[in-house]
Parts: structure tokens; sequence; C-alpha cells
């Protein structure tokens, strides 16, 4: 099976179209603005990617919480009463 690497899904788009895009929007939103917009995605992006962390991060604390009482809970079992 032969597997072909696609640039972010843009397989149909020549160079000379991204370059009219990039040329209109820099025309929409002007030279100024573009950074700004740019800054603030990268920030929402970084914002996403340490939610999600935090969400694995959470998901593999509770995870060990529970084996941790799995585990005591079985010795308290198999522990022999004192009379």
């Amino acid at each position: 099976m032969y597997f072909k690497p696609q640039f972010l899904l843009l397989e149909g788009i020549s160079a000379g179209e991204l370059i009219f895009v990039f040329l209109v929007v820099l025309l929409f939103f002007g030279s100024k603005s573009i950074p700004k917009m740019a800054r603030t995605l990268g920030r929402g992006m970084r914002q996403l990617r340490d939610a999600s962390q935090q969400i694995q991060d959470d998901i593999k604390t509770a995870a060990f919480r529970d084996e941790e009482l799995d585990t005591f809970a079985s010795k308290k079992k198999n522990k022999p009463k004192k009379k």
C-alpha cells in the first residue's frame, strides 16, 4: 500500500492560488492586523493544547488513585482480623 502525504489537505491548490489568497487577505485585513490575528490564533492554540494536557493529567491521576484504592481495599480484605 502506498501512502501519499498531503500538505494540509491542499492537494488541488497551486502556489499561485495560495499567493493570490494571501494578497487578498493582506488587502482585506491590512499589514498591521495580520500579526495580531496570528498572535491571537497562536495563543488560542496554546491554551487549547494546555487544556487538553490538563485533562489528560487529570484522567491519569484519577486512574492512578483508583488503582491505589483498589490495592488498598484488597490488602484490607486479605488482612487477618485480630481477636
